[in-house]
């Protein structure tokens, strides 16, 4: 569909003549060659490094708070220790704990508030990397306690459920809380705690980033259409179709194209 100019407070619309009706399928890209210069092979405490300091350019920034569980194959959990930002944080900050919450490795704490991605990780077992925080415009609408509808492409890049909890009680490093949480969240991969925060989930560092940062952008897309007086949402078809393939697939060079960026700003991430 194409938006014609109209008089204030009316909106005209027409078909493309040569558009097609039904959105088209998508598919992995392809390419010949390489599509820019490669990162080094990265460990896991490098991958959850860049991954925080991606975020943290995206808006996950309110000060100390925010935890990041990367799950490795030994059944331990790589976390972002208590004490530093997100825009600060370097592999050999990183910690390593148990299932159970207990610290195993790091110089610097693990955050108390890590129960609820224990409990996360109990209940779930699908999901490797869990990240949590009070960013700008997701906290938002959980605020609000709604979900925002979705307005663009970049907005649809995840399309999968929001779950939405609005009995917030008081902070999640409480187990009964964690656990009403996670409970609240079933089988979605995004979750708006109301008067808190969001959580989002992945099968790997390049999916969470992805569904982080496209929420983030989806949260902040939906308030400022609200602020000039709304909008027309994204075809829920269009946007079905274009999000639900990013759940099986991840957004060809995105999270390398932002990782160089950090590692231009700052080489000592991966220190």
């Amino acid at each position: 569909m194409t938006t014609l100019d109209a008089a204030p407070g009316s909106t005209r619309t027409e078909a493309g003549a040569q558009g097609p009706a039904r959105p088209s399928r998508m598919k992995a890209a392809g390419f010949d060659r390489p599509i820019a210069p490669p990162l080094p092979d990265l460990t896991p405490a490098q991958e959850l490094a860049l991954l925080a300091r991606c975020l943290y350019s995206e808006g996950f920034d309110d000060h100390l708070a925010g935890h990041i569980t990367y799950r490795q194959d030994d059944g331990t959990f790589l976390v972002n220790p208590y004490g530093l930002t997100w825009d600060e944080l370097r592999a050999s900050d990183v910690a390593r704990m148990d299932a159970d919450g207990r610290q195993l490795e790091g110089t610097w704490p693990v955050t108390p508030a890590i129960t609820l991605h224990v409990e996360l990780h109990r209940a779930r077992h699908d999901v490797r990397v869990a990240v949590h925080n009070h960013c700008r415009w997701s906290t938002l609408w959980a605020d609000i306690g709604r979900a925002p509808e979705i307005f663009d492409q970049t907005g649809a890049l995840y399309h999968g459920d929001v779950a939405v909890y609005k009995e917030y009680w008081g902070p999640v490093d409480d187990t009964a809380n964690a656990r009403a949480a996670v409970e609240a969240m079933g089988t979605a991969n995004v979750a708006l705690l109301a008067n808190h925060g969001v959580v989002v989930l992945g099968n790997d560092v390049e999916q969470a980033y992805l569904r982080a940062a496209s929420f983030e952008w989806r949260c902040r897309q939906a308030w400022l259409i609200a602020a000039v007086g709304g909008g027309r949402p994204m075809n829920p078809e269009a946007a079905a179709s274009y999000g639900d393939f990013f759940n099986t697939h991840n957004f060809t060079g995105m999270f390398q194209a932002m990782a160089r960026r950090e590692l231009r700003r700052d080489p000592s991430i991966l220190d």
